[in-house]
């Protein structure tokens, strides 16, 4: 079968919850279930397509993808920032270093689009010209790079989050003036070394977010996950250019679409009942989250085992890993 007979075989086989409870307490976030193991935390990244600050849809192999994006990005990003990576013993579960989170979410925007109630552009057509502390000239048009890139922070939450500035970032005593400075830094430079490496592969790395904690001993580090289709926006390359002098969209490699069909289906954030994505929809943007994948990492995906349940798989290699066989 080819990918994409392989993805619509396995839409009813999607890893959307887990019970892994003799590892520690487990918090369930939007997309990833984290068990606490004291000094440690295991994170499972499952299928579950967040947007609009909801799930949307459940998409095969869409864990594994992020997982191992991430794991492949810490790695190219390791001598820009000490990050929290011990382990990927299985293909959707990191384990990290448990540290203290900073509340704050760095988004870095290099392009001034989005259809979100967060994005630059929303506020940008609004008319808005101050976006978290950075001020916008007028005559700016959709898609357009900025000179240089913008971080824009938001606040870290389980439900909406909120739009803020650095210096209310300070005054709210979220993060002192020198713990804001050091991620700053390394929030600009690990884009740059994004954009670097998305060229590279024929891609550009539109936006994205980063995660920061601080661990006992001061060290400030990367947590989470990097540059994945789920926390980054990527267009194609080499038609940039062109569709956008044509007043077109650029051609766009994450998930973008499924929110732009949502949207055009439904209120997703007022709407108490979502419609279901289509089933060609979730396998489309399943075959782009493997394809980004192989393009930035230059490394075959490799599908799980027909029939093989990944729940079970995930408590086989665990198990092994801590020595609970």
């Amino acid at each position: 079968m080819n990918k994409k007979e392989l993805i619509k075989a396995s839409l009813k086989n999607c890893l959307t919850e887990t019970d892994l409870s003799w590892l520690g307490s487990k918090r369930r976030g939007k997309v990833r279930d984290t068990y606490d193991l004291g000094d440690k935390l295991v994170l499972v990244t499952t299928d579950r397509q967040s947007a609009f600050d909801r799930i949307l849809a459940s998409v095969p192999f869409k864990g594994q993808v992020l997982n191992l994006t991430s794991a492949w990005w810490f790695e190219q990003t390791r001598d820009i920032v000490p990050n929290h990576v011990f382990a990927v013993p299985d293909p959707n579960v990191t384990v990290g270093k448990k540290c203290q989170i900073f509340p704050v979410e760095f988004v870095i925007r290099g392009y001034l689009t989005g259809v979100t109630s967060t994005a630059v552009w929303t506020a940008y057509g609004k008319g808005e010209r101050q976006f978290c502390g950075n001020v916008l000239p007028d005559g700016l048009k959709k898609n357009q790079k900025f000179d240089q890139p913008l971080i824009t922070p938001t606040t870290k939450s389980d439900e909406h989050d909120r739009k803020i500035s650095s210096a209310e970032i300070i005054s709210e005593g979220l993060m002192s003036q020198e713990d804001w400075d050091k991620a700053a830094d390394y929030t600009r430079q690990l884009f740059a070394r994004g954009q670097e490496l998305a060229a590279k592969a024929g891609l550009i790395l539109v936006d994205t977010k980063y995660e920061f904690g601080k661990t006992s001993d001061g060290q400030i580090i990367l947590v989470d996950e990097i540059h994945t289709p789920d926390s980054s926006r990527w267009w194609v390359l080499n038609s940039y250019e062109e569709r956008v002098k044509a007043g077109q969209e650029p051609e766009y490699f994450d998930k973008e679409f499924l929110r732009l069909w949502f949207r055009e289906h439904c209120d997703p954030y007022k709407d108490e009942v979502l419609p279901e994505a289509p089933d060609d929809l979730v396998i489309e943007l399943s075959y782009r989250y493997i394809d980004i994948y192989e393009k930035l990492t230059g490394q075959n995906f490799e599908f799980p085992i027909a029939g093989l349940d990944t729940n079970q798989r995930l408590e086989q290699n665990l198990r092994k890993y801590f020595g609970k066989v």
